[in-house]
């Protein structure tokens, strides 16, 4: 199988063109390909296909196997990948998800792209939308108990299920006790990502990201962009604001004319190959 690994502020995919090769199984394939010792070493799997409904399909596997309706990072290096390789000359286009068609915009220089901007669609905060059981249609900067404290936390919906938390330092949280227990919270039935957050100012906040089905990456895109929504919604920040992630920043706005969340961020080609799948 020819591939190609690509990453988004560190948070980094294995893709495949799938105009061109066949992925069977592509949940075991992610996990073989995933590892970090006997395989490539990634956060997951993306396919690139074709789509009747937009530009081209992604297709997202978790480093477990398991499918994701969206990732953030991803969908920028497909945008790059599509366009270095020359499979389209536009500089917007859209991208199928299994959480809907999202539209990018490929900052170009010297042939390649270098960041792409992305309309990530609007947050849903409903419970129900998430999903998440509790006691209130929604959960907004309201008090959550959880691996043995209370925290400040709002659910929020990029696509994918989020827990946004407060924290006084997420860079001091042993996330490898409190990540598995957040992730496997018995009130999100499909699983939840986690980002623990700081309030730098206004328009900066620090995170670090427990992702479902992946652990502790060193970015989230949606993670970034479901933050900047809780933290709008609580009135803690502005409606623009950078993200500071483990692997870097990302630019996130909350328009809010049309109610949709822009990201903008760079994606990097790592390095092409082939590997034999078991």
């Amino acid at each position: 199988m020819r591939f190609t690994k690509m990453q988004g502020i560190g948070n980094d995919y294995i893709y495949v063109n799938c105009f061109e090769e066949t992925v069977r199984d592509p949940g075991k394939v992610s996990v073989f390909v995933s590892d970090r010792h006997f395989g490539i070493g990634s956060d997951g799997l993306i396919l690139i296909k074709p789509s009747e409904e937009a530009d081209f399909c992604m297709e997202i596997y978790n480093a477990d196997g398991s499918r994701a309706k969206m990732c953030g990072n991803g969908i920028r290096c497909v945008g790059k990948y599509v366009y270095d390789h020359g499979m389209t000359d536009k500089k917007e286009i859209t991208v199928m998800s299994d959480a809907g068609i999202r539209t990018l915009q490929l900052n170009v220089a010297d042939g390649k792209v270098r960041s792409v901007r992305v309309d990530m669609g609007a947050p849903a905060f409903e419970a129900e939308s998430i999903p998440v059981t509790a006691d209130t249609p929604e959960v907004v900067n309201a008090d959550w108990e959880a691996a043995g404290r209370c925290w400040k936390a709002t659910c929020v919906s990029m696509g994918n299920p989020h827990l946004v938390v407060l924290c006084e330092d997420p860079r001091k949280l042993d996330l490898e006790k409190i990540g598995p227990v957040m992730e496997k919270d018995p009130r999100f039935p499909e699983g939840v990502n986690t980002e623990f957050v700081s309030i730098e100012s206004d328009n900066e906040v620090r995170m670090r990201v427990w992702e479902r089905g992946s652990g502790e990456t060193l970015a989230c895109g949606t993670g970034a962009c479901a933050v900047t929504a809780a933290m709008v919604r609580s009135g803690l920040t502005d409606r623009r604001i950078t993200v500071h992630l483990t692997g870097g920043d990302l630019e996130i706005e909350w328009n809010r004319e049309n109610n949709c969340i822009y990201m903008t961020g760079p994606a990097v080609t790592v390095f092409e190959g082939e590997i034999e799948i078991p």
